[in-house]
């Protein structure tokens, strides 16, 4: 333990404190609200956006056709109500009045065909594979419309909280095709300024939001810093309002510091290793391929209570499953396997493979970067030499789907619909399966999953993915993150969602 101990101290070590320059002393002399992001989001598209931290931007930019609440429950948005058709292949959609795009544009049904179709057919889509169940969208009048299914697909109106019910102008898609992410048009309550990518991305208010009363800032300016230890300067210094994914270590720092309050949920994703099994010539190292013995041995070089406890101060919930342990579609029966060191090194050893080096893709967070070296301190034990590649996060994402990694550490934000974490990972068409990792019977299970709707009879379906997917290891999941959030004592409003985005509406600076 106080290897781990030690590696994690001088992981901290590396990398200076800088305080950006923002307006510290009259952060509040004017209602603009800054947030300090722990990465820079890819592409500002619903479409074709992949990270997590986008969809924190979009929080402000876009709103969905539905939305969720921080107990999950599914609400109206600019849908203000839904009906299912008996056979469950079917769902109506009663669309909100007085809306208009950023350009002045009318939302209606024809926009959300537009919409829908446009994430099922635009080339990249990353959103094809979260709703591709859908065979047609009709235009049932100006503000009603029909989502048609080729199946019964359960997740649906999950995936409609979130990216894939995100509305953009067509006109303004149709205009700037392809440019569309450089200057994105939505009918979220604030609209795009600007963008200097690992700068700043700035909005302002939408005067015609149709929910205009419940915002209170002429502006949002949203600050990528990478460094959890500069996020945090800014927030003490009153250069930044909320800072997200706060440093567990940092928790203790900001409660007692009365200028600023902290906040936290757990999330609805994971995070884990995804292995790259069959993804291109990296495949062919010791961890790739049909042989799951070598990625066991690694899975039992790691204890998650340690991890947890060294690198996060216990503030997470470790586990082994793309749903939380308080989730009811965890697997109980397939519980979080204890640390071995004896047994993943006569796994090596059977496999022919007993000092594997294995190239190990890293976010080059400072966060995940100690966990990464706590990884490769633990795995030594048991005969790997995990060789650590910090990575800029949005080229991490562009290099995993080229598959140049043998293990990824890589977050999940999570969805609602637990197929939403499970799909997009596992399946053979899964968009994000960067690892190849396809099996025709577990896939078989994932779509049979979809297409029921008691939750008794998809249980059984995930039940046999779980014992597929633990035995073969594609992803080693880790822990369950909880969202830490710090933030100046004079906002208010501020609520905590499992899906980690943050709602302007309602916030305010006194």
């Amino acid at each position: 333990m106080r290897r781990f101990v030690w590696t994690l101290a001088a992981a901290a070590a590396v990398g200076a404190t800088a305080v950006i320059a923002l307006g510290a002393g009259s952060a509040f002399a004017d209602p603009t609200l800054r947030i300090g992001l722990a990465e820079d989001p890819d592409q500002l598209d619903p479409t074709m956006a992949r990270t997590f931290v986008g969809r924190i931007v979009f929080a402000g930019l876009c709103d969905k056709l539905l939305d969720i609440t921080p107990d999950l429950q599914i609400v109206p948005m600019l849908a203000t109500s839904y009906e299912w058709s008996e056979d469950g292949k079917a769902l109506t959609l009663k669309l909100r009045q007085g809306v208009t795009f950023h350009d002045g544009e009318p939302f209606n049904a024809a926009a959300v065909k537009f919409n829908i179709e446009r994430h099922l057919n635009m080339p990249g889509s990353n959103r094809k594979g979260e709703i591709g169940a859908i065979s047609s969208v009709d235009v049932v009048d100006d503000m009603t419309v029909r989502i048609n299914l080729s199946t019964v697909f359960a997740p649906l109106l999950a995936q409609l909280t979130d990216r894939a019910g995100m509305m953009i102008s067509p006109k303004a898609a149709q205009a700037a095709g392809a440019d569309f992410s450089r200057s994105p048009v939505c009918s979220g309550p604030f609209k795009f300024v600007e963008r200097v990518p690992q700068d700043r991305i700035v909005l302002e208010k939408f005067q015609n939001y149709w929910n205009k009363d419940n915002i209170h800032f002429d502006k949002v300016i949203y600050l990528p810093i990478v460094d959890g230890s500069v996020r945090l300067a800014n927030l003490q210094s009153g250069g930044i309002d909320v800072i997200e994914r706060m440093l567990p270590h940092d928790v203790t720092t900001v409660q007692g510091d009365k200028r600023l309050k902290t906040a936290s949920i757990v999330e609805l994703g994971y995070q884990g290793i995804t292995i790259n099994t069959f993804n291109g010539p990296k495949a062919q190292g010791a961890l790739g391929g049909p042989d799951p013995r070598v990625r066991e041995a690694f899975e039992l070089s790691i204890d998650r209570d340690a991890l947890n406890q060294v690198v996060y101060e216990d503030q997470f919930v470790p586990g082994n499953q793309w749903v939380p342990p308080q989730s009811p579609y965890y697997v109980k029966s397939l519980p979080v396997p204890k640390r071995d060191v004896a047994r993943a090194k006569q796994l090596l050893k059977e496999a022919g493979k007993p000092n594997p080096v294995v190239d190990f893709m890293v976010p080059n967070d400072t966060e995940r970067l100690q966990l990464a070296q706590v990884i490769q301190a633990m795995a030594a034990e048991a005969g790997f030499d995990l060789r650590i590649r910090a990575t800029e996060f949005a080229t991490s994402l562009d290099l995993g789907e080229r598959g140049d990694f043998e293990a990824y550490l890589l977050a999940w934000s999570g969805r609602l619909d637990p197929d939403g974490n499970l799909f997009i990972a596992l399946g053979c068409k899964g968009p994000f399966n960067y690892g190849k990792y396809c099996k025709p019977e577990v896939d078989s299970e994932i779509m049979a999953g979809r297409s029921v709707l008691a939750p008794e009879e998809r249980m059984k379906h995930y039940t046999a993915v779980a014992q597929a997917a633990l035995r073969d290891r594609p992803v080693i999941y880790l822990f369950h993150r909880r969202w830490l959030y710090g933030y100046t004592a004079k906002l208010d409003g501020f609520q905590p969602y499992p899906d980690g985005l943050i709602r302007l509406v309602g916030m305010r600076l006194q």
